[in-house]
Formats: structure tokens, sequence, C-alpha cells
């Protein structure tokens, strides 16, 4: 078995459009085909299906990680920076989809905790590019992860770029999350996306966090514009993963495109 995930690996990572996600996802999303007696092509395929759900299909089109590296460092102030962060956020369909409330969503979801020093976001995509709109304080630790290495190296270089201690990581985060304590934990719209690889990830990635607050959204619209009940859904799955924990709702939000629940823990 070890042999034939070991190729599986291989040859899903051999992909442009997979070769950059973290190596240990794509073993455990293999290894969980390849137990279920599927042929190893069959493995290879359904693999790519379910990373294509979790990240690629978010992709709006191919990264320009050094375009859009250097339109940020060219910005001459605050305002065009921001509105370069407002384009590259569009590049990736799950910030796209937050622009229209961005100067809203943080805002609300900040004014309902006490000030926030530290940040972990997970499964963040390009959502760190919203720093500007989020009103924490110079000097403010934030960590961010996500399973693509070349979206967690232009993240890294942003971050430079940004007036907070920032860092990026690779990480497959339902089952190697950073371990560091922080007051806010962002987990924006992630964990439908992992619930899709496996049921479970969920209560494991909410069971693997170490913050005093949560931020847990869900989108209010799938990828195609439609809404299909999933504010009532989501509504329900929330209360699932949560109502045992005993942990206190400080804030509900509802945006056109997005649910927001803030906890404390």
């Amino acid at each position: 078995m070890d042999e034939q995930l070991d190729r599986l690996v291989a040859e899903v990572t051999r992909s442009g459009k997979y070769a950059h996600i973290v190596p240990n996802l794509v073993a455990r999303i293999g290894s969980a085909e390849l137990q279920k007696g599927r042929r190893f092509k069959e493995a290879v395929k359904a693999t790519k299906n379910k990373l294509h759900q979790v990240g690629a299909a978010y992709l709006v089109a191919a990264p320009h990680y050094e375009r859009w590296l250097n339109d940020l460092r060219l910005a001459e102030d605050r305002e065009s920076f921001k509105q370069v962060c407002w384009m590259v956020m569009a590049k990736h369909a799950s910030t796209r989809e937050r622009l229209g409330i961005l100067p809203d969503i943080y805002a609300q979801l900040f004014q309902a905790l006490p000030p926030i020093h530290s940040v972990l976001d997970v499964a963040c995509g390009l959502n760190p590019l919203a720093i500007p709109w989020m009103p924490l304080g110079t000097g403010a630790r934030y960590v961010a992860c996500d399973m693509y290495r070349d979206m967690v190296d232009f993240l890294n270089a942003v971050f430079t770029l940004l007036p907070v201690d920032g860092t990026a990581q690779v990480s497959d985060v339902v089952t190697a999350l950073p371990d560091e304590k922080v007051d806010l934990a962002l987990i924006m719209k992630a964990i439908p996306c992992l619930e899709q690889i496996d049921k479970s990830a969920g209560d494991r990635l909410l069971d693997g966090l170490n913050a005093r607050y949560l931020a847990i959204s869900f989108p209010a619209k799938s990828l195609g514009g439609r809404s299909k009940g999933m504010i009532y859904n989501y509504e329900v799955r929330f209360e699932e993963l949560t109502a045992w924990r005993g942990w206190e709702v400080l804030a509900r939000l509802e945006f056109a495109t997005e649910l927001v629940f803030v906890l404390e823990c």
C-alpha cells in the first residue's frame, strides 16, 4: 500500500493544478480512496476530484503571485495598497464573494470582541489580504495556514508589507494545525469544504484549535450564486458542531454572501 500511495501522490502532484498542495493532504485523501478498493487510476481521479472540491475550484484563474507582489510593493499609499489587495482577492472565489461585504464583515466581527492581539487564519486562501480592513493593532501576531505552498510563499512576502507580525504556514489543517495559543481563530467558510473530504473534519478542526475566541463562517450561496436553503442548513450544522461544547455565541452576523458566528470558547 505504501508504494502504491507514493505512486498516487506523485501522479496527482505531477499535474500543475495540484503540484503545490501539501503532500500530506494528498496522501491522506489518496489513502482513503485506495482503501475503498479502487483501481489505481480510479483512486487518482477520485483524489483529484476531492482536491478540486476543497481548493482548486476556488482559484478563478492561474495565480500571478510575482506580478501581484510587485503591484503591492509599488503601491504609493495605504489606499493604493488596499486597491491592489482588493484586486488580488478577486482572483480567489472565496475572498471574491466577500468583497461586497468587506467594509462591514470585519468591522462587525471585531466589534463583538475585546481587543485582539493574535489571530490564526485557518485554510486562509487569500484572506490575509483583508488585514487592512481588520481593526488590529500594529504588531499584532497573525498566523495563516493553507494547503498551497506557492500561496503560502506569496503570503509570507505580503506580510512584510503589512503592519502585523505575520507568518504563513503550509498545513493540512485537519491534522496539523499550528498549536500556538491565539486570541482569535478565523475559520472562514472552511468547514463545508473540509467536510467534503472527511465528514468528521469540522469536529477534528475545532478540537485542534487553541484560541479564546472563534469566528466560524459559512457561505450563504453556492459558487454558482444559488442560496438553496444554505443559511438554514449551515445554521443546523453549526449547532451540531458547537452546542455540546458549551461555547458562548457572542454574535450571529448574516450578510448577503456569508453567515458568521462569533464565539467565546
